[in-house]
């Protein structure tokens, strides 16, 4: 009898163990993928990758910021460049396609003004993940902290690019090829500051305001659209019709053009 209970014992050990999930030494539970990368519990000169608080929102792409041991710093995001929101400040030549003019420096100063509104409602009073980056200075050239900003697991460097708000900055960082590649897709698309128009010349006598701009015949009906420039035509400065091989006319306005051809029922 006290056999056959011992035997009933060990059996029901076996059992509870099962059902509770005891673990043995090979069992240990896979680590989870979804843990986010360390982050520093100090100030910006220790560590790589902090959460912070968005204090202040200086422009489009320079915050300033809380640390978790109550420094603050400032944050110049890596990688990208707005435009200054100082008039005076614009700089034509570091965007490709953007002409030294008054209407270029116009474009610039209304797009670095966009950008800081972007930032600010995107970014202030937010708590974000900054990291730096290792194959890029820990400083730029004004002391500030060069940093990827995430929103909610989003890169807003990256983000910035996509939206047309910056270009590129041309520098060594690890996101350098993905940062290139969101640049060029809002230059082909013309998002943002890439969709500069030149407004200093006027549409000739053939050409009238239809949906933009279309060309006039008087015996001809006119369908109109618009489409992106290629990037390999340039723009007549002085805004006169271009022909498209007897197919009509393009007259083209910054990096827009806007085609017209005889509508099909009338040709």
């Amino acid at each position: 009898m006290t056999e056959t209970l011992a035997v009933l014992g060990m059996t029901l050990l076996v059992v509870l163990a099962g059902c509770g999930g005891f673990a043995g030494p090979g069992d240990q539970p896979s680590p989870s993928t979804d843990v986010a990368e360390p982050t520093d519990s100090g100030g910006p000169e220790t560590g790589t990758a902090w959460i912070v608080t968005v204090t202040r929102v200086i422009d489009g792409d320079t915050i300033e910021v809380v640390f978790p041991n109550g420094e603050t710093d400032t944050v110049r995001l890596l990688g990208v460049d707005t435009p200054e929101t100082s008039h005076g400040s614009v700089t034509p030549d570091e965007f490709e396609g953007i002409p030294d003019t008054a209407a270029g420096r116009d474009h610039l100063y209304t797009w670095g003004q966009n950008a800081a509104q972007y930032a600010t409602e995107t970014l202030a009073g937010e708590t974000v993940r900054i990291e730096t980056d290792e194959r890029a200075d820990r400083r730029g050239g004004f002391g500030r902290l060069l940093a990827y900003v995430y929103l909610d697991g989003e890169n807003v460097n990256e983000r910035l690019l996509a939206n047309g708000y910056a270009r590129l900055y041309d520098s060594q960082f690890t996101m350098r090829d993905t940062f290139r590649d969101a640049e060029r897709d809002a230059r082909d698309g013309a998002v943002g500051l890439w969709g500069f128009e030149a407004s200093s010349g006027s549409a000739p006598a053939s050409i009238a305001g239809l949906s933009g701009v279309a060309f006039v015949s008087p015996s001809r009906h006119l369908r109109v659209t618009s489409a992106s420039l290629p990037r390999h035509l340039h723009v007549d400065p002085h805004g006169s019709p271009t022909s498209l091989g007897g197919l009509g006319l393009c007259y083209l306005r910054g990096n827009r053009a806007v085609f017209a051809w005889p509508d099909s029922s009338d040709v």
